[in-house]
């Protein structure tokens, strides 16, 4: 996820957790990136494509070999990759945080001094949790889009909710059958409560990556109905990327979806924009399951 207060706040927490001193750890967290205090560090690089990635890790060691994380970062790497074609910046920081536990704990993505991601690890993770992990697919989607904020969160959050499963398919990491199952099961998180407004005007846990997910899922099948089925999100979401609106980049929320829009020759995610800022907008999802899936290999 980009950066947030809450995530920040769990991220303190889970770090005075951990076995080294306080002090150790405390310049890795706050509100921003801590770059000059990342540039102090060791890094090692490690290629993603023509992209090169420099992992750096915070005080603290973990009962894997690092060589674990590598691999796991560099899976994460190659998925992102092959769902956009390319890795989404030349060059970024990946700053590794170990704490007291297991699994990959949280993630933060940071553009305003070049791309970095900040990943905290449980120091007892496994080669499984890693394997399993979808969170590092999860913030290196972030680096494909512009840095926006609120009120235009959900649609970071959704794009990266609703890409990371599919570009984990295409690299041959799940299956089809799993995400669109746990489509079905996940997507009605999105939809709106009594009380709630648009997109824009709706900041909750649900409608912020759930009902972000939602707008994604409906362009994407509304831009295969108007094409075909020659293009989808995916194309609009190169699009971007291709016209340089990457995570380092800061555009607005306009300019982004007439990019993305270019790229499929359509105008599916300005209308969709239009009807989903600022109205509650309720699709009926069984109804979309049953006209198919936009997902790779699930038809």
């Amino acid at each position: 996820m980009i950066k947030s207060t809450a995530w920040l706040m769990a991220q303190a927490m889970l770090l005075g957790a951990a076995c080294v001193p306080a002090h150790a750890q405390s310049e890795f967290l706050g509100e921003r990136f801590p770059y000059t205090a990342f540039d102090r560090l060791p890094a090692t690089p490690i290629t993603a494509g023509d992209a090169t990635l420099n992992v750096a890790f915070a005080p603290g060691e973990f009962a894997l070999p690092r060589s674990a994380l590598f691999n796991w970062l560099e899976t994460s790497a190659k998925a992102v990759s092959v769902y956009f074609g390319t890795f989404p910046v030349s060059s970024a920081r990946i700053l590794i945080v170990p704490v007291a536990g297991r699994g990959v704990q949280s993630g933060t993505t940071f553009g305003y001094r070049g791309a970095a991601i900040r990943l905290v690890v449980g120091r007892d993770v496994t080669e499984a949790e890693l394997r399993n992990d979808w969170k590092a697919v999860h913030e290196m989607t972030h680096l494909a889009l512009p840095d926006v904020r609120e009120p235009h969160l959900w649609l970071a959050e959704g794009i990266a909710v609703y890409v990371e499963p599919i570009a984990r398919v295409e690299a041959g990491d799940l299956t089809a059958a799993k995400i669109w199952g746990d489509m079905v099961r996940d997507m009605k998180q999105g939809l709106p409560r009594p009380g709630d407004r648009g997109l824009d005007r709706t900041p909750t846990w649900g409608r912020t990556y759930w009902g972000g997910a939602m707008f994604c899922l409906l362009a994407d099948i509304e831009m295969r109905k108007q094409t075909g089925n020659r293009v989808g999100l995916q194309q609009a979401l190169r699009g971007i990327l291709a016209a340089g609106g990457n995570h380092e980049q800061d555009w607005p929320v306009a300019r982004i979806f007439t990019v993305a829009d270019k790229a499929t020759g359509t105008t599916v995610l300005t209308d969709l924009y239009a009807k989903m800022r600022a109205t509650p907008m309720a699709p009926d999802l069984d109804e979309l399951w049953r006209e198919g899936s936009p997902c790779p290999g699930a038809r």
